[in-house]
């Protein structure tokens, strides 16, 4: 079984958010997606979630693609998970190209690329100017 893990805060759920779960999905056999924790998103990403922690983990975990969703706490624990998990492959979308090289070590990177489009950042900007 080939398990695949992605990274990241899944607010204000989107296609784009849809196509990176599914794109992952198809990487592999079982899909774990790591889920920012409110505080990490705060104190380390600079990032203020609209839906909570746990509102977005029951939204992750009714997406089919998705076979477990697991708590990220620190920009740290990487490794310790893809050991824990025993992923294969890590993917992310293509706007992290190269910062995640380092884990090659222990398993295929992959970037993704992102849906052009679309982005929480500019729902959030169209939101704000409407």
């Amino acid at each position: 079984m080939k398990r695949v893990i992605t990274y990241g805060n899944f607010d204000l759920l989107h296609y784009g958010h849809i196509n990176l779960l599914r794109r992952a999905k198809e990487a592999g056999d079982y899909l774990i997606v790591a889920l920012s924790e409110d505080g990490f998103s705060e104190d380390f990403k600079n990032k203020k979630c609209y839906f909570g922690y746990e509102e977005r983990k029951r939204l992750l975990e009714a997406i089919r693609y998705v076979d477990l969703v697991v708590p990220e706490r620190s920009w740290e624990q990487k490794v310790q998970d893809i050991q824990l998990y025993q992923v294969d492959i890590f993917v992310m979308g293509d706007d992290w190209e190269g910062k995640f090289d380092f884990l090659r070590e222990h398993c295929e990177v992959i970037y993704f690329s992102r849906t052009a489009e679309i982005s929480t950042s500019q729902i959030k900007t169209d939101l704000k100017n409407r």
